[in-house]
């Protein structure tokens, strides 16, 4: 049967991946996609952009995200749009909790007032966790939140509205918390992207060798954009409203440092000679040393399970910012 489905953030890294999944698993399907009149990127859905269905929407502003709803009438609704580098969260922590805390509340406000039945999908971050020990690992959606980045403090507050309005209101609110996913399209500003763009101009001549980078002890268990994108869409088909899910890979193979990620986009650079050093101007406030999360829970109700190796991702991301930097795109 066809349905209404709305993607906020469209023109980004995840959103776009989601529309490209729509777009070819359910052709029948009406797509609607946010974007910010004459402010968003379109370059990650440009090849795309004529099947979607285009609401010029700022989500901040209620009136403007009231007007989509009513517009789309979704079905289904994966709500992507947010601000999303921690770095800049500490300088901005207005423009962070406007975007990620407010946009998420006209939204579910505007549905609410529709009397909308949609599935709202809320992807939260694994930054949410913060502080984490090591004997607390793995991470489950029991264990306590100690966020240390403005960042993480609205993703924190943009998944407990969306608890609030599922049990005030009955809003069919689909609660996830992913951890690191990575993959073509992220932008530079990002730990692995940034690696990969500095090799990518080492290797066209367009740098020196020795790459600046920021801090690299934090571990991470690493999943690939698409095999996130498959389990968001298998959360708003199988996952009941209401609970929290983690999700995200859980392979020993996926576990790893920043410094091993560099390391291993060094040795897969066809450039002789590339080196590195840390740079203060990379280095946050405060870090996150470990996101290990145990997501049983959501294959279980699922039967997700990624598919992309780690050193998979690392190699689309290195071919995705050598296509960009030989076309100039950077």
């Amino acid at each position: 049967m066809s349905e209404n489905i709305l993607i906020t953030g469209a023109t980004g890294f995840v959103g776009s991946h989601m529309v490209d999944f729509v777009l070819r698993t359910r052709p029948d399907a009406k797509l609607f996609a946010t974007k910010r009149w004459h402010l968003s990127r379109m370059d990650n859905v440009r090849h795309a952009a004529e099947r979607i269905c285009w609401l010029d929407c700022d989500l901040t502003d209620p009136i403007s995200t009231r007007q989509a709803i009513e517009r789309a009438e979704p079905d289904r609704i994966f709500h992507f749009a947010a601000e999303s580098f921690v770095s800049p969260s500490w300088a901005n922590p207005h423009r962070y909790m406007a975007v990620n805390y407010n946009g998420t509340l006209n939204i579910l406000e505007s549905l609410r007032q529709a009397g909308s039945k949609a599935k709202m999908l809320i992807p939260g971050s694994g930054e949410e966790y913060g502080q984490i020990e090591e004997a607390e690992l793995p991470i489950r959606d029991t264990t306590v939140l100690r966020p240390v980045n403005p960042y993480a403090v609205t993703k924190v507050a943009q998944d407990l509205i969306g608890y609030v309005y599922h049990c005030s209101y009955g809003l069919n609110v689909i609660r996830t918390r992913a951890f690191n996913h990575e993959g073509p399209r992220r932008e530079k500003v990002f730990g692995i992207p940034w690696y990969a763009y500095q090799i990518a101009c080492v290797e066209a001549g367009l740098a020196e060798r020795e790459l600046r980078v920021g801090h690299l002890e934090d571990r991470r268990n690493f999943t690939h954009v698409l095999d996130m994108i498959e389990a968001y869409w298998l959360a708003t088909e199988k996952l009941p409203s209401g609970p929290l899910f983690l999700v995200g890979s859980e392979d020993e193979a996926s576990i790893h440092t920043f410094r091993e990620a560099l390391e291993e986009l060094i040795a897969l650079s066809t450039a002789e000679g590339i080196t590195y050093r840390i740079d203060p101007e990379f280095v946050r406030p405060t870090q996150v040393p470990r996101l290990i999360a145990d997501t049983q829970p959501f294959r279980d109700l699922t039967g997700w399970k990624p598919r992309i190796s780690y050193k998979q991702i690392l190699s689309d991301t290195l071919d995705y910012w050598r296509e960009r930097v030989a076309a100039g795109r950077h």
